[in-house]
């Protein structure tokens, strides 16, 4: 069964701009281990929001998922991984967070 994820990015780092000029683009420097353990679940053609933090805080773009985990190149400890992710498409209107946890699908969201 297709999963959907919420996946979060600072735009001056990696923007719904950049994502979306690369045909795939691996999801790394993630160092959070609940992140780690979500991303371990993610599996090929599930989708996600790629959603804007610190600036803007709203969901941008629709993501999928074209390569399951893999050791994160960027982790000299071994212990995070990432996966390769591609943009679908835009948003029509840009969704803030505040008002995506409004909606009755995300209030179960741990996020």
């Amino acid at each position: 069964m297709k999963q959907y994820w919420l996946l979060k990015s600072e735009p001056y780092k990696w923007s719904w701009q950049q994502q979306k000029s690369v045909k795939s683009e691996p999801w790394d420097g993630v160092r959070n281990y609940q992140a780690r353990n979500f991303m371990k679940s993610m599996k090929v053609g599930d989708e996600g929001f790629f959603y804007h933090s610190n600036e803007g805080k709203e969901i941008v773009g629709i993501i999928q998922v074209v390569k399951t985990h893999y050791p994160d190149p960027t982790d000299p400890s071994g212990k995070f991984v990432c996966v390769d992710v591609a943009a679908q498409k835009d948003m029509p209107k840009p969704v803030t967070l505040q008002k995506s946890k409004k909606q009755r699908p995300f209030k179960i969201w741990p996020c």
